[in-house]
């Protein structure tokens, strides 16, 4: 069977990671998986350039001193591994989560996602990591890179979890939001919600055309869905409506053909997602 992967590290996001992923699971009947990924930051001391600088037999004694700094690093980061993943899977099953397992990986967090990819559902990750700026509202530097390596949806967790009563679909009329479309019909994750369907630009052509049958495809899969097509850019139209209209859940996807495409690919990304305080769902 297929999980959900919940990344999680030591940051602030972890509890509603956590969360997420088990408003997921209630959805769509999935185990989860929670997952805590040791990089090199976590296991080993910064390079040190000692040519040149210490005759040899110091350089030699320092660097036996800074292997043994390096094992007790990974030591520690292991243990501490360990403690974060036994309290997200106690507070996973806390919310209801009945089939929970824990994973601690050596390497890099999109690797290990990209590993585990066959076996995946759905990733849930935090909108920020340990290593991020919260007071300049950074983006964690994984966040992209998760996205582009896997090809599972991946659902970018807010600072909290708020029940999903409400949904926005970002559609700029090309075959890429036609499958996020597709997709959606074919879930459970959001079935039956309400549903609005956002273009921003074009109202005539194909464009237009597909965003309507965009609504009666939804429709048919019982959910309940308007739509709406505004002028102006889209990280500021759809930051606008999702304050507007209540929204829980931003639905978009990985790649698209117009200026939409720049919200995950391009600089825009940090700016949809940081002025979003919602969680939003990314479809390749």
């Amino acid at each position: 069977m297929t999980k959900i992967i919940a990344c999680i590290d030591g940051s602030a996001y972890g509890a509603s990671v956590c969360d997420h992923a088990a408003w997921a699971a209630g959805r769509l009947g999935a185990p989860v998986e929670v997952v805590h990924a040791l990089g090199r930051r976590d296991t080993s001391s910064a390079p040190f350039d000692l040519s040149g600088s210490l005759e040899f037999g110091g350089r030699e004694a320092l660097m036996g001193e800074l292997a043994e700094l390096d094992r007790q690093k990974a030591k520690l980061a292991t243990t501490r591994g360990h403690h974060i993943l036994a309290e997200a899977v106690a507070r996973l099953r806390s919310d209801g989560v009945g089939e929970v397992t824990e994973k601690l990986r050596h390497g890099d967090v999109a690797d290990t996602i990209t590993d585990l990819d066959p076996k995946t559902r759905l990733v849930v990750i935090g909108k920020r990591g340990e290593a991020a700026d919260f007071a300049k509202g950074h983006l964690g530097s994984n966040l992209e890179r998760v996205v582009r390596s896997t090809t599972r949806p991946v659902l970018i967790a807010a600072r909290a979890f708020k029940p999903v009563e409400r949904v926005m679909v970002a559609f700029d009329g090309g075959q890429s939001s036609a499958r996020v479309i597709e997709r959606l019909a074919a879930s459970p994750l959001v079935a039956g919600l309400p549903c609005l369907i956002l273009m921003a630009g074009t109202r005539s052509g194909e464009p237009a055309a597909r965003l309507h049958e965009a609504e009666r495809t939804l429709s048919a899969a019982r959910y309940r869905v308007t739509v709406a097509i505004e002028d102006g850019e889209p990280d500021e139209v759809i930051a606008s409506r999702v304050k507007a209209d209540g929204i829980d859940l931003l639905v978009m996807g990985a790649y698209g053909h117009s200026r939409i495409r720049n919200l995950i690919v391009g600089s825009t990304t940090t700016a949809l997602i940081r002025s979003c305080a919602i969680p939003v769902l990314v479809i390749r």
